[in-house]
């Protein structure tokens, strides 16, 4: 859960504010609507990492493909479409 702050708030006490982003995220706040966080370096980078950027299909090479093809889905992540769909 982040801590919520004002955007004045982290202007006046920007170290303050910074030494708790080290710890856990800081909702900044600007004329009482969310503007933006403050996150540690980690958290960032942690965040960065997990980011899956999207591929098509037509761009993959023929040895990406070959192993699409060949992939297994487990038993318990198989559905079908109208079980997605509602």
């Amino acid at each position: 859960m982040a801590r919520t702050v004002s955007a004045s708030e982290v202007k006046k006490n920007f170290g303050k504010w910074n030494d708790v982003a080290q710890r856990e995220p800081v909702q900044v706040v600007k004329h009482g609507r969310e503007s933006s966080y403050l996150i540690s370096a980690d958290a960032y980078h942690e965040l960065l990492s997990s980011y899956r950027r999207r591929t098509l299909v037509r761009d993959l090479d023929e040895a990406e493909r070959l192993l699409l093809s060949r992939a297994e889905i487990a038993p318990e992540d198989q559905y079908d479409l109208p079980d997605a769909a509602g």
